[in-house]
């Protein structure tokens, strides 16, 4: 009779310990939350004070109080987390079970956002490769250009032999200039197009 009479008020004791335990526990991340909005307010505040023109570069203090109020910033939102964990954690097997089929939609569209990214990035070296082409192809028609009005002024036949030095002053900078894909220019004699060591890189005949 003395055991039945002690089991009620053991389930008692327990509820109340329990009710304890989650006040307490409110109660500290309320504490938490509230001590992080107000360093939160006063980071803000110093961050207004540090947007006013000085006329002066940021100093390294400035730069530190910047990198403070993001790490409260960081911490509110960590408090708020842990205040919403018990509710989270009521739900997860449900959660775990209905987000197989969206993980492995989520992974689908992974890879295929990497296969459009690998295609972009092809894309962009084949149309950088083509800038350079060109470019150096345009190199080439000054080269030949400079090397045609040496030989007029100069009064030289095809199959004379030219230099640097003779086209420079009929170049556009006054210089021979450099194959953007790093290639070596050989001017060749009058009447044969000057050519690029870089594969492709090559004027029609």
């Amino acid at each position: 009779m003395n055991a039945k009479l002690l089991v009620p008020w053991l389930c008692v004791a327990g509820l109340a310990a329990f009710v304890g335990v989650l006040y307490s526990s409110n109660q500290k991340q309320a504490a938490e939350l509230a001590k992080v909005q107000a360093d939160s307010q006063s980071a803000s505040a110093m961050a207004e004070e540090l947007k006013k023109p000085q006329g002066q570069t940021e100093t390294d203090e400035q730069a530190q109080l910047r990198k403070d109020q993001q790490e409260l910033l960081r911490l509110r939102e960590e408090v708020h987390r842990l205040r919403d964990e018990n509710k989270l954690l009521k739900g997860q097997a449900q959660q775990a079970a209905a987000a197989a089929p969206q993980n492995q939609h989520a992974q689908q569209q992974v890879q295929q956002l990497q296969a459009e990214v690998n295609q972009l990035r092809a894309q962009t070296q084949q149309a950088q490769q083509t800038g350079l082409v060109s470019a150096c192809l345009n190199n080439l028609r000054q080269i030949e250009a400079a090397k045609q009005q040496w030989a007029a002024q100069n009064g030289k036949p095809a199959g004379s032999l030219v230099g640097a030095q003779d086209i420079a002053p009929f170049l556009p900078n006054k210089a021979l200039p450099p194959c953007p894909a790093g290639g070596v220019y050989t001017l060749n004699p009058i009447g044969i197009n000057p050519i690029c060591s870089s594969p492709g890189h090559q004027l029609p005949r």
